[in-house]
Protein backbone atom coordinates (compact mmCIF):
# COMPACT_ATOMS: atom_id res chain seq x y z
CA UNK A 1 0.00 0.00 0.00
CA UNK A 2 1.07 3.57 -0.68
CA UNK A 3 0.12 5.57 2.40
CA UNK A 4 0.21 9.35 2.56
CA UNK A 5 1.27 11.15 5.71
CA UNK A 6 0.63 14.79 6.61
CA UNK A 7 2.58 16.49 9.38
CA UNK A 8 3.97 19.97 9.94
CA UNK A 9 6.06 21.44 12.73
CA UNK A 10 3.65 24.35 13.08
CA UNK A 11 0.95 21.95 14.31
CA UNK A 12 2.98 21.67 17.50
CA UNK A 13 3.15 25.47 17.88
CA UNK A 14 -0.58 25.97 18.50
CA UNK A 15 -0.46 27.43 22.01
CA UNK A 16 -3.22 26.25 24.35
CA UNK A 17 -1.71 28.08 27.32
CA UNK A 18 -1.43 27.02 30.93
CA UNK A 19 -4.01 24.91 32.67
CA UNK A 20 -4.36 22.00 35.03
CA UNK A 21 -5.12 19.41 32.37
CA UNK A 22 -8.55 20.78 31.37
CA UNK A 23 -9.15 23.22 34.25
CA UNK A 24 -8.33 26.89 33.87
CA UNK A 25 -5.93 28.28 36.51
CA UNK A 26 -7.61 29.97 39.43
CA UNK A 27 -7.41 30.61 43.18
CA UNK A 28 -7.50 26.87 43.86
CA UNK A 29 -6.10 25.52 40.57
CA UNK A 30 -2.34 25.60 40.17
CA UNK A 31 -1.29 26.41 36.57
CA UNK A 32 0.24 23.58 34.61
CA UNK A 33 0.27 22.15 31.11
CA UNK A 34 -2.98 22.17 29.15
CA UNK A 35 -4.10 18.64 28.34
CA UNK A 36 -4.40 19.44 24.61
CA UNK A 37 -0.67 19.96 24.35
CA UNK A 38 1.65 19.02 21.48
CA UNK A 39 3.13 16.09 23.41
CA UNK A 40 1.09 13.13 22.16
CA UNK A 41 1.31 14.30 18.55
CA UNK A 42 5.04 14.95 18.79
CA UNK A 43 5.62 11.54 20.32
CA UNK A 44 3.51 9.79 17.67
CA UNK A 45 5.49 11.47 14.92
CA UNK A 46 8.67 10.58 16.79
CA UNK A 47 7.73 6.91 17.01
CA UNK A 48 7.04 6.84 13.27
CA UNK A 49 10.55 8.21 12.75
CA UNK A 50 12.46 5.90 15.08
CA UNK A 51 10.60 2.79 13.90
CA UNK A 52 11.54 3.58 10.31
CA UNK A 53 7.91 3.53 9.20
CA UNK A 54 7.98 7.23 8.29
CA UNK A 55 10.52 6.47 5.56
CA UNK A 56 8.02 4.12 3.94
CA UNK A 57 5.23 6.70 3.87
CA UNK A 58 4.52 9.28 1.18
CA UNK A 59 4.92 12.76 2.62
CA UNK A 60 2.07 15.12 1.77
CA UNK A 61 2.67 18.82 2.30
CA UNK A 62 -0.27 20.67 3.87
CA UNK A 63 -1.44 23.90 2.30
CA UNK A 64 -3.58 26.44 4.21
CA UNK A 65 -7.23 26.54 3.31
CA UNK A 66 -8.82 29.87 2.45
CA UNK A 67 -11.53 31.91 4.13
CA UNK A 68 -13.86 30.81 1.37
CA UNK A 69 -13.16 27.20 2.32
CA UNK A 70 -13.91 27.91 5.99
CA UNK A 71 -17.19 29.64 5.21
CA UNK A 72 -18.57 26.55 3.49
CA UNK A 73 -18.71 25.01 6.99
CA UNK A 74 -18.67 28.00 9.37
CA UNK A 75 -20.31 31.39 9.69
CA UNK A 76 -18.43 34.51 8.68
CA UNK A 77 -18.79 35.85 12.21
CA UNK A 78 -17.10 32.75 13.64
CA UNK A 79 -14.18 33.15 11.25
CA UNK A 80 -13.85 36.82 12.25
CA UNK A 81 -13.82 35.86 15.93
CA UNK A 82 -10.98 33.38 15.49
CA UNK A 83 -8.98 35.90 13.45
CA UNK A 84 -9.30 38.60 16.10
CA UNK A 85 -8.60 36.36 19.10
CA UNK A 86 -5.62 34.86 17.34
CA UNK A 87 -4.01 38.27 17.11
CA UNK A 88 -3.78 38.57 20.90
CA UNK A 89 -3.79 34.95 22.13
CA UNK A 90 -4.28 33.76 25.67
CA UNK A 91 -8.06 33.71 25.24
CA UNK A 92 -10.87 31.19 24.88
CA UNK A 93 -12.60 31.13 21.51
CA UNK A 94 -15.47 29.04 22.85
CA UNK A 95 -16.23 26.42 25.51
CA UNK A 96 -13.01 24.52 26.31
CA UNK A 97 -11.34 26.07 23.25
CA UNK A 98 -8.15 27.97 24.13
CA UNK A 99 -6.52 29.99 21.37
CA UNK A 100 -2.98 31.29 21.19
CA UNK A 101 -1.29 34.01 19.23
CA UNK A 102 -1.12 32.86 15.61
CA UNK A 103 -3.50 29.95 16.10
CA UNK A 104 -5.70 31.11 13.20
CA UNK A 105 -2.93 30.53 10.68
CA UNK A 106 -2.10 27.15 12.21
CA UNK A 107 -5.78 26.18 12.09
CA UNK A 108 -5.83 27.03 8.38
CA UNK A 109 -2.88 24.69 7.94
CA UNK A 110 -4.58 21.98 10.01
CA UNK A 111 -7.70 21.99 7.85
CA UNK A 112 -5.45 22.27 4.81
CA UNK A 113 -3.58 19.16 5.87
CA UNK A 114 -6.83 17.23 5.98
CA UNK A 115 -7.77 18.55 2.55
CA UNK A 116 -4.35 17.63 1.13
CA UNK A 117 -4.62 14.09 2.47
CA UNK A 118 -8.11 13.58 1.07
CA UNK A 119 -7.20 15.16 -2.25
CA UNK A 120 -4.18 12.89 -2.65
CA UNK A 121 -6.34 9.83 -2.00
CA UNK A 122 -9.07 11.04 -4.36
CA UNK A 123 -6.51 11.66 -7.11
CA UNK A 124 -4.97 8.20 -6.69
CA UNK A 125 -1.59 9.59 -5.69
CA UNK A 126 -1.77 7.40 -2.56
CA UNK A 127 -3.99 4.49 -1.59
CA UNK A 128 -4.88 5.96 1.78
CA UNK A 129 -3.63 8.74 4.05
CA UNK A 130 -3.32 9.94 7.62
CA UNK A 131 -3.24 13.62 8.56
CA UNK A 132 -1.55 14.13 11.94
CA UNK A 133 -2.86 17.65 12.43
CA UNK A 134 -3.49 20.08 15.27
CA UNK A 135 -5.63 21.83 16.44
CA UNK A 136 -8.29 19.10 16.14
CA UNK A 137 -11.65 19.78 14.56
CA UNK A 138 -14.63 17.53 15.25
CA UNK A 139 -16.15 19.62 18.08
CA UNK A 140 -16.13 22.96 16.21
CA UNK A 141 -19.70 24.07 15.58
CA UNK A 142 -20.66 26.18 12.55
CA UNK A 143 -20.75 29.31 14.73
CA UNK A 144 -18.32 28.65 17.59
CA UNK A 145 -15.12 26.93 18.63
CA UNK A 146 -15.50 24.14 21.15
CA UNK A 147 -13.62 21.34 22.86
CA UNK A 148 -10.09 22.36 21.76
CA UNK A 149 -11.33 22.68 18.15
CA UNK A 150 -11.33 25.97 16.23
CA UNK A 151 -12.60 24.84 12.81
CA UNK A 152 -14.01 21.57 11.56
CA UNK A 153 -10.99 20.17 9.75
CA UNK A 154 -12.71 17.24 8.06
CA UNK A 155 -15.92 19.15 7.17
CA UNK A 156 -13.96 22.07 5.69
CA UNK A 157 -11.90 19.65 3.60
CA UNK A 158 -14.93 17.67 2.45
CA UNK A 159 -16.89 20.79 1.51
CA UNK A 160 -13.93 22.02 -0.55
CA UNK A 161 -13.57 18.69 -2.37
CA UNK A 162 -17.29 18.69 -3.09
CA UNK A 163 -17.06 22.26 -4.40
CA UNK A 164 -14.15 21.18 -6.58
CA UNK A 165 -16.33 18.31 -7.87
CA UNK A 166 -13.74 15.81 -6.71
CA UNK A 167 -16.14 14.03 -4.35
CA UNK A 168 -19.89 13.70 -4.13
CA UNK A 169 -20.88 11.26 -1.36
CA UNK A 170 -18.63 10.99 1.68
CA UNK A 171 -18.97 8.91 4.84
CA UNK A 172 -17.39 10.01 8.10
CA UNK A 173 -16.70 7.51 10.89
CA UNK A 174 -15.74 9.26 14.14
CA UNK A 175 -14.15 6.87 16.66
CA UNK A 176 -12.97 9.57 19.07
CA UNK A 177 -14.24 8.84 22.60
CA UNK A 178 -16.16 12.15 22.56
CA UNK A 179 -19.16 12.78 20.34
CA UNK A 180 -18.39 14.48 17.03
CA UNK A 181 -20.94 17.23 17.63
CA UNK A 182 -19.43 19.81 15.30
CA UNK A 183 -19.24 17.41 12.37
CA UNK A 184 -22.82 16.34 13.07
CA UNK A 185 -24.06 19.95 13.16
CA UNK A 186 -22.34 20.95 9.93
CA UNK A 187 -23.83 18.06 7.96
CA UNK A 188 -27.08 17.66 9.92
CA UNK A 189 -29.37 18.38 6.95
CA UNK A 190 -27.05 17.14 4.19
CA UNK A 191 -27.76 13.69 2.67
CA UNK A 192 -24.52 13.77 0.68
CA UNK A 193 -22.46 13.13 3.84
CA UNK A 194 -23.14 10.19 6.14
CA UNK A 195 -21.93 10.97 9.66
CA UNK A 196 -21.37 8.16 12.17
CA UNK A 197 -20.07 8.75 15.69
CA UNK A 198 -19.21 5.95 18.12
CA UNK A 199 -18.41 7.46 21.51
CA UNK A 200 -18.74 7.20 25.27
CA UNK A 201 -22.31 8.02 26.20
CA UNK A 202 -22.87 11.61 27.33
CA UNK A 203 -19.20 12.28 28.03
CA UNK A 204 -18.67 15.45 25.97
CA UNK A 205 -20.55 17.47 25.02
CA UNK A 206 -23.21 16.57 27.55
CA UNK A 207 -26.59 16.17 25.89
CA UNK A 208 -25.24 15.36 22.43
CA UNK A 209 -24.80 12.11 20.54
CA UNK A 210 -27.99 10.23 21.43
CA UNK A 211 -29.27 7.42 19.21
CA UNK A 212 -32.41 9.45 18.51
CA UNK A 213 -30.37 12.24 16.86
CA UNK A 214 -30.55 11.11 13.23
CA UNK A 215 -30.31 14.38 11.29
CA UNK A 216 -33.01 16.71 10.07
CA UNK A 217 -34.70 17.80 6.86
CA UNK A 218 -33.13 16.21 3.82
CA UNK A 219 -30.40 14.83 6.07
CA UNK A 220 -32.77 12.87 8.31
CA UNK A 221 -31.51 9.31 8.59
CA UNK A 222 -27.99 10.22 7.48
CA UNK A 223 -26.62 10.84 10.99
CA UNK A 224 -25.92 7.82 13.19
CA UNK A 225 -24.84 7.82 16.83
CA UNK A 226 -23.67 4.83 18.86
CA UNK A 227 -23.30 6.02 22.48
CA UNK A 228 -21.54 3.14 24.24
CA UNK A 229 -21.57 2.86 28.05
CA UNK A 230 -18.42 3.79 29.99
CA UNK A 231 -16.15 0.78 30.39
CA UNK A 232 -16.74 -0.56 26.90
CA UNK A 233 -13.84 -2.51 25.48
CA UNK A 234 -12.78 -4.23 22.31
CA UNK A 235 -15.81 -6.55 22.24
CA UNK A 236 -18.30 -3.69 22.25
CA UNK A 237 -16.44 -1.61 19.67
CA UNK A 238 -15.94 -4.47 17.24
CA UNK A 239 -19.57 -5.55 17.58
CA UNK A 240 -20.74 -1.99 16.89
CA UNK A 241 -18.59 -1.81 13.79
CA UNK A 242 -19.77 -5.18 12.49
CA UNK A 243 -23.47 -4.71 13.25
CA UNK A 244 -24.03 -0.98 12.64
CA UNK A 245 -21.14 0.91 11.07
CA UNK A 246 -20.14 -1.48 8.29
CA UNK A 247 -23.77 -2.19 7.22
CA UNK A 248 -24.47 1.56 7.16
CA UNK A 249 -21.45 2.16 4.96
CA UNK A 250 -22.54 -0.62 2.61
CA UNK A 251 -25.97 0.95 2.32
CA UNK A 252 -24.61 4.45 1.65
CA UNK A 253 -21.84 3.48 -0.84
CA UNK A 254 -19.64 6.58 -0.43
CA UNK A 255 -17.00 7.88 -2.82
CA UNK A 256 -14.59 8.07 0.11
CA UNK A 257 -14.51 7.09 3.77
CA UNK A 258 -13.05 9.59 6.23
CA UNK A 259 -12.16 8.49 9.77
CA UNK A 260 -11.92 11.27 12.33
CA UNK A 261 -9.43 9.44 14.45
CA UNK A 262 -9.18 10.10 18.17
CA UNK A 263 -7.24 7.71 20.39
CA UNK A 264 -8.90 8.78 23.63
CA UNK A 265 -10.91 5.58 23.70
CA UNK A 266 -7.70 3.85 24.79
CA UNK A 267 -7.47 2.37 28.25
CA UNK A 268 -4.94 4.85 29.62
CA UNK A 269 -6.55 8.06 28.38
CA UNK A 270 -7.18 10.62 31.17
CA UNK A 271 -10.37 12.01 29.61
CA UNK A 272 -12.15 8.81 28.56
CA UNK A 273 -13.33 5.73 30.41
CA UNK A 274 -13.07 3.14 27.65
CA UNK A 275 -10.71 0.16 27.41
CA UNK A 276 -9.26 -0.05 23.90
CA UNK A 277 -5.67 -0.97 23.10
CA UNK A 278 -3.51 -0.50 20.03
CA UNK A 279 -4.40 -3.96 18.71
CA UNK A 280 -8.09 -3.04 18.72
CA UNK A 281 -7.37 0.17 16.81
CA UNK A 282 -5.37 -1.96 14.38
CA UNK A 283 -8.39 -4.23 13.82
CA UNK A 284 -10.79 -1.29 13.45
CA UNK A 285 -8.46 0.29 10.89
CA UNK A 286 -8.37 -2.99 8.97
CA UNK A 287 -12.16 -3.03 8.91
CA UNK A 288 -12.12 0.47 7.46
CA UNK A 289 -9.60 -0.54 4.81
CA UNK A 290 -11.60 -3.63 3.86
CA UNK A 291 -14.91 -1.78 3.56
CA UNK A 292 -13.25 1.04 1.59
CA UNK A 293 -11.81 -1.55 -0.81
CA UNK A 294 -15.27 -3.10 -1.17
CA UNK A 295 -17.18 0.14 -1.71
CA UNK A 296 -15.01 2.95 -3.04
CA UNK A 297 -11.80 1.67 -4.54
CA UNK A 298 -10.00 1.73 -1.20
CA UNK A 299 -10.31 5.50 -0.82
CA UNK A 300 -9.75 6.03 2.89
CA UNK A 301 -8.39 9.08 4.69
CA UNK A 302 -7.93 9.62 8.41
CA UNK A 303 -7.63 12.89 10.31
CA UNK A 304 -6.22 13.13 13.83
CA UNK A 305 -8.53 14.31 16.61
CA UNK A 306 -8.19 13.62 20.36
CA UNK A 307 -6.07 11.35 22.52
CA UNK A 308 -4.41 12.68 25.65
CA UNK A 309 -2.16 9.95 27.00
CA UNK A 310 1.32 11.12 26.01
CA UNK A 311 2.73 7.64 26.49
CA UNK A 312 0.03 5.54 24.89
CA UNK A 313 -1.33 7.55 21.94
CA UNK A 314 1.87 6.90 19.94
CA UNK A 315 1.35 3.12 20.06
CA UNK A 316 -2.28 3.40 18.96
CA UNK A 317 -1.44 5.77 16.11
CA UNK A 318 1.56 3.71 15.04
CA UNK A 319 -0.57 0.55 14.91
CA UNK A 320 -3.06 2.31 12.64
CA UNK A 321 -0.26 3.57 10.39
CA UNK A 322 1.21 0.07 10.15
CA UNK A 323 -2.23 -1.20 9.12
CA UNK A 324 -2.77 1.50 6.51
CA UNK A 325 0.65 0.88 4.96
CA UNK A 326 0.69 -2.91 5.32
CA UNK A 327 4.12 -2.68 6.94
CA UNK A 328 4.88 -4.21 10.33
CA UNK A 329 7.87 -2.82 12.17
CA UNK A 330 9.69 -4.03 15.25
CA UNK A 331 7.64 -1.75 17.54
CA UNK A 332 6.01 -3.63 20.41
CA UNK A 333 3.23 -2.06 22.47
CA UNK A 334 4.26 -2.84 26.07
CA UNK A 335 0.71 -2.43 27.42
CA UNK A 336 -1.58 -3.99 24.79
CA UNK A 337 -1.65 -7.48 26.31
CA UNK A 338 -2.21 -6.00 29.77
CA UNK A 339 -5.26 -4.07 28.57
CA UNK A 340 -6.61 -7.26 26.97
CA UNK A 341 -6.48 -8.88 30.41
CA UNK A 342 -8.75 -6.28 32.01
CA UNK A 343 -12.15 -7.49 33.10
CA UNK A 344 -15.25 -6.92 30.95
CA UNK A 345 -13.35 -6.64 27.67
CA UNK A 346 -15.82 -8.97 25.96
CA UNK A 347 -19.18 -7.61 24.80
CA UNK A 348 -21.43 -7.24 27.86
CA UNK A 349 -25.26 -7.48 27.87
CA UNK A 350 -25.81 -3.80 28.65
CA UNK A 351 -23.44 -2.84 25.82
CA UNK A 352 -25.14 -5.27 23.47
CA UNK A 353 -28.46 -3.60 24.26
CA UNK A 354 -27.17 -0.22 23.08
CA UNK A 355 -25.82 -1.71 19.85
CA UNK A 356 -29.13 -3.51 19.28
CA UNK A 357 -30.94 -0.19 19.76
CA UNK A 358 -28.70 1.39 17.12
CA UNK A 359 -29.10 -1.38 14.53
CA UNK A 360 -32.48 -0.05 13.25
CA UNK A 361 -30.63 3.12 12.17
CA UNK A 362 -29.28 1.12 9.24
CA UNK A 363 -32.78 0.20 8.08
CA UNK A 364 -33.82 3.86 8.40
CA UNK A 365 -30.86 4.86 6.26
CA UNK A 366 -31.72 2.25 3.66
CA UNK A 367 -35.31 3.53 3.55
CA UNK A 368 -34.11 7.10 3.02
CA UNK A 369 -31.82 6.01 0.22
CA UNK A 370 -34.65 4.11 -1.49
CA UNK A 371 -36.87 7.18 -1.22
CA UNK A 372 -34.21 9.33 -2.86
CA UNK A 373 -33.61 6.94 -5.78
Amino acid sequence: MKTGYVFHEHYLWHDTGTSAQMMAPGPFVEPGLHIESPASKRRLNGLLQVSGLARELTAIDPQPVTREDLERAHTSQHVDTIIELSKVGGMYAGPQAPIGRGSFEIALLSAGGCWAAMAAVAAGKVDNAYALVRPPGHHAEPDTAMGYCLFGNAPVAIRRLQAERVLDRVAIVDWDVHHGNGTESIFLDDPSVLTISIHQDNLYPVGRGAIRDIGKGKGEGFNLNIPLPPGSGTGAYEAAFDRVILPALRAFKPDMIVVTSGFDGAGFDPLGRMMLNSDCYRRLAQRMMDIAAELCGGRLSMTHEGGYSEGYVPFCGHAVMETLSGIRTSVVDPMSEHIDEWGWQALQPHQDAIIAAAEPLVAQLQARLRAKS
